[in-house]
């Protein structure tokens, strides 16, 4: 089960809603189908712009991921943010994505459902693995990749235990209490754009007490080596912050250093670094993607 609880889903459900109608530009909603289920998608801004694909982390989803990221996106892009199947937005699973979900393939449908041959990546976290792993294995159809708040792991346990530092206990007892006391650890300095938000804080509540994380278990990172690396080092650029527990520690940059993959820090910054530093993170990925030659 998604969700601790009917109840629980309508919750997030209701909340997810609430946020998306607070985005501040007009946005289309969309259900494709794919192998292994519904997969819900917003798009926004101008079709014929460039597309820009959106993958947002493991427990999120998009209404919440992109809400301070989709107005100056939206101006430069055709931005296809993708609730992740299994996770906590609309997308709905089936029985083959428990069998046999396939990253790769599940990203194909999509883009061939929306007729779409070339096209941009960006993702948070899980979703900054996402877009590496995609762009290396589909170069011919990725143009460019950023990924924020993300690393390249050199094995399963470093995925692991770093997960486990940043999230314990505080997720194991879901309290708002303690829900303020995750975000605070998560973020630097401007933790205020989540706190000042009801919506979000409420969302983000919803979301740590009511969805159940192993749902989004088939979404595994797969290890990649330095070959593959190699391949994407001219089209991929990292943002990362300063703060953050997930992504900045000797071993993720020194994988990146080794590897010539360009990344910036950004001062002052946690794990939420496309809400706590927006503005910068939305110049940054629209400065790369268009006018970085290589």
């Amino acid at each position: 089960m998604r969700f601790k609880s009917l109840a629980g889903r309508q919750f997030i459900h209701g909340s997810y809603d609430a946020l998306l109608n607070s985005w501040p530009v007009d946005y289309v909603e969309i259900d494709v189908i794919t192998s292994y289920g519904k997969t819900h998608i917003i798009t926004a801004g101008d079709s014929q712009n460039q597309p820009l694909l959106l993958f947002h982390g493991t427990a999120d989803n998009s209404a919440m991921m992109w809400i301070y990221n989709i107005l100056d996106l939206s101006k430069s892009f055709f931005v296809i943010a993708i609730d992740a199947i299994g996770g906590s937005g609309k997308s709905e699973p089936n029985e083959e994505y428990d069998k046999n979900f396939d990253q790769v393939q599940w990203i194909d449908e999509i883009l061939n459902s929306l007729n779409i041959h070339k096209a941009n990546i960006c993702g948070v976290s899980y979703g900054a693995y996402l877009s590496y792993y995609y762009t290396l294995k589909r170069p011919n159809v990725i143009h460019r990749a950023v990924c924020l708040a993300g690393r390249i792991p050199t094995t399963q346990l470093e995925v692991i235990s770093k997960m486990i530092r940043a999230f314990l206990p505080e997720a194991l007892f879901p309290t708002e209490r303690n829900c303020q006391k995750l975000l605070r650890k998560l973020c630097g300095s401007n933790y205020i754009v989540f706190e000042q938000n009801t919506d979000l804080m409420k969302h983000w509540y919803y979301l740590l007490k009511y969805f159940n994380n192993k749902s989004m278990m088939q979404h595994k990172i797969k290890i990649i080596n330095d070959e593959d690396i190699a391949t994407i080092r001219a089209k991929t650029l990292f943002l990362i912050g300063e703060h953050d527990l997930l992504s900045n520690y000797p071993k993720a940059i020194q994988k990146l250093d080794k590897n010539q993959i360009q990344y910036k820090i950004i001062a002052d910054t946690g794990h939420a670094i496309n809400h706590e530093r927006a503005e910068r993170v939305n110049k940054e990925i629209s400065q790369f993607i268009l006018t970085v030659e290589r």
